[in-house]
């Protein structure tokens, strides 16, 4: 049992999976033929995929987890998770995590904020019926803790009765918009319902970490097959990161010090 406590679990992180994405999702994408070869990477390693929840369930119960671990997450709702990701999965037989944003999604609650061309709700429930397990990431993926109590609270549960009235199914779990959250955000993610949330902070996931701040790993076009062997086997995570951590850590101390003065401006009117 202490084993399964100390377990240290890769959970990668992926957006679009597209052969020509454009200027603005490039560097998070990755082609087509990689993420295959990826696939078959996990598979070659005899990695075992799992679902977000069926990982925080495990470490909620103190359950076993199966042997060696990793999870295949995607964010935002990019058409080619559908086009060219679930293939590669249903290949292999692979569960994988789906977060998506509701108001990028194509349908009725567009609100025309996103980034590439993006799933529509058909495509979404083929993928949950294949077994991808579909989770929120707010509705219109904004910076969830510069935001103010009302429309925190209203990111968190418009994205979660849409999905649940699409798909018929609420969800459990949620993954943070750029990977940012605060104590408040947590909270509120808690309240709303969602039993577990992803985080990014490049790192591997761990029970001590709490069902609310579990890290991932970041997949980008850069990303190669070496490298990707090393995250899913959790080698030199730290120094293949060490710039991300420097960049995130500087941009941490801004955003605390901008959100600290929209404070002040607030307490004073």
């Amino acid at each position: 049992m202490a084993e399964e406590a100390d377990a240290r679990v890769p959970v990668l992180m992926y957006h679009a999976v597209a052969a020509e994405p454009n200027d603005a999702t490039r560097a998070l994408s990755v082609t087509p033929e990689a993420f295959a070869a990826q696939m078959a990477a996990i598979a070659d390693r005899g990695l075992t995929p799992i679902g977000t929840a069926e990982l925080a369930a495990a470490w909620r119960s103190g359950r076993p987890l199966p042997r060696r671990p990793v999870l295949i997450t995607f964010d935002d709702g990019y058409e080619g998770v559908h086009r060219h990701a679930l293939p590669a999965l249903a290949k292999h037989g692979f569960p994988a995590t789906l977060f998506v944003s509701t108001g990028w999604l194509r349908g009725p609650y567009d609100t025309g904020g996103a980034l590439d061309t993006m799933l529509d709700w058909d495509q979404v429930r083929e993928l949950a019926a294949a077994g991808v397990e579909i989770g929120g990431h707010s509705h219109t993926h904004p910076q969830l803790d510069q935001l103010g109590e009302e429309r925190l609270r209203f990111e968190l549960i418009h994205c979660k009765e849409i999905v649940a009235d699409q798909l018929g199914t609420v969800p459990a779990s949620f993954a943070y918009p750029y990977g940012y959250s605060d104590r408040r955000v947590r909270r509120a993610v808690r309240e709303t319902g969602y039993a577990q949330a992803l985080a990014v902070g490049n790192g591997l996931a761990r029970r001590a970490q709490g069902p609310y701040a579990l890290r991932r790993v970041t997949v980008r076009r850069r990303t190669g097959l070496d490298e990707f062997a090393r995250l899913v086997e959790g080698r030199s995570i730290a120094r293949t990161f060490a710039g991300d951590r420097v960049l995130t850590k500087g941009y941490a101390v801004l955003r605390r010090t901008r959100q600290a003065g929209r404070r002040a401006l607030g307490a004073g009117a």
